[in-house]
């Protein structure tokens, strides 16, 4: 559904500017990034007024993002999947309660992953050089860090959930 929307949008950008040097398909690839992004944060927020979760819902929705954007993670096979799983993903973790002990044990978590792990699966999805991985390394490794002082059980279960996407096997994806 997202693919053909973007393509319809590419179809109408292209019709419009002929001579634009951007192919259709790379204007679709770009939509469907944006309508992604964008229907994860309406679908959400939508759900969050009647969970009453809106303020975790922001606070996962930004955090999540900005640790994905360093580290990288796996990816669904089509926009659709990625918008219902994150949807559905977000609003249970918004619903989540974390004692002291289960904060700091998921902080424990996230850091031995992206420490392990990112950044991951972020060749085709990147333009940032390998010789800089080591550096998104750190990036990420300071950001799960940042919540052992924060302390946010909210921020706490999405930095879980996103080190947990960064998991793969040996060999390949």
């Amino acid at each position: 559904m997202i693919e053909s929307i973007a393509l319809q949008m590419a179809m109408r950008i292209k019709a419009a500017a002929p001579e634009h040097p951007t192919s259709i398909n790379v204007l679709k690839y770009s939509l469907s990034l944006i309508l992604n992004a964008v229907f994860i944060i309406a679908a959400t927020l939508t759900i969050s007024l009647f969970t009453g979760r809106t303020k975790e819902i922001a606070i996962i929705l930004v955090s999540y993002a900005i640790l994905r954007q360093v580290s990288g993670g796996i990816h669904l096979k089509s926009g659709m999947q990625c918008v219902l799983c994150t949807t559905g993903a977000f609003t249970v973790m918004s619903l989540i309660h974390f004692s002291p002990i289960s904060l700091q044990g998921a902080n424990a978590i996230s850091l031995i992953l992206v420490l392990i792990f990112s950044p991951s699966n972020i060749e085709k999805q990147s333009r940032i050089k390998k010789e800089h991985y080591p550096k998104l390394k750190v990036i990420s490794f300071l950001l799960v860090a940042a919540n052992l002082v924060i302390a946010s059980p909210v921020i706490a279960i999405s930095f879980l959930a996103q080190s947990l996407t960064l998991i793969h096997r040996k060999g390949g994806e």
